[in-house]
């Protein structure tokens, strides 16, 4: 396997956490949809956000001459340690606010990592990752947003002082 620049792990990593929040978006709007249609809605956008993000990735990825499949197979590392997370995290008790709990540390995470990737292309001058940065981080700061308010909204309709 061809070895990855420290600018290429961090495109296999956003991409995989792309491609991770996709799945992540379909399980948490079917623990929401039941309790608040409007945020199963904001989350099923954001899912298909994911998938653009991560089907441009890939295509950035290719445009590393042989190292397309080494950034994929470490993307899909990626993608399977975050759902394992997720798993984790969600078990068969978890509700709506647990879901957006675990999206609000996700979408952070996101950001986090296209920020680094951002800062990492500063010096390596990549067009096409600072076009796909530029596209991408505007989208993961407002999904991060839009997780903490829809945490925010569910955590305001629980009874503080109700036992779990």
């Amino acid at each position: 396997m061809a070895e990855l620049t420290n600018l290429e792990e961090k495109l296999a990593e956003v991409t995989g956490l792309a491609m991770a929040a996709e799945a992540a978006g379909g399980k948490i709007t079917k623990l929401t949809e039941k309790e608040d249609a409007d945020l199963a809605q904001t989350l099923q956008r954001m899912a298909k956000e994911a998938k653009e993000t991560a089907d441009r990735c890939q295509e950035v990825a290719s445009s590393f001459e042989g190292k397309k499949t080494a950034i994929l197979d470490e993307a899909r590392e990626v993608k399977k340690k975050a759902t394992e997370m997720m798993s984790t995290y969600l078990d068969e008790q978890s509700d709506a606010l647990d879901g957006f709990e675990f999206l609000t540390m996700a979408e952070a995470a996101e950001v986090g990592h296209w920020s680094v990737l951002q800062t990492m292309n500063e010096s390596a001058g990549n067009e096409q990752v600072r076009e796909l940065v530029s596209w991408a981080l505007p989208i993961q700061e407002r999904h991060f947003q839009q997780a903490l308010e829809g945490s925010k909204r569910l955590a305001a309709e629980e009874d503080p002082n109700e036992t779990s």
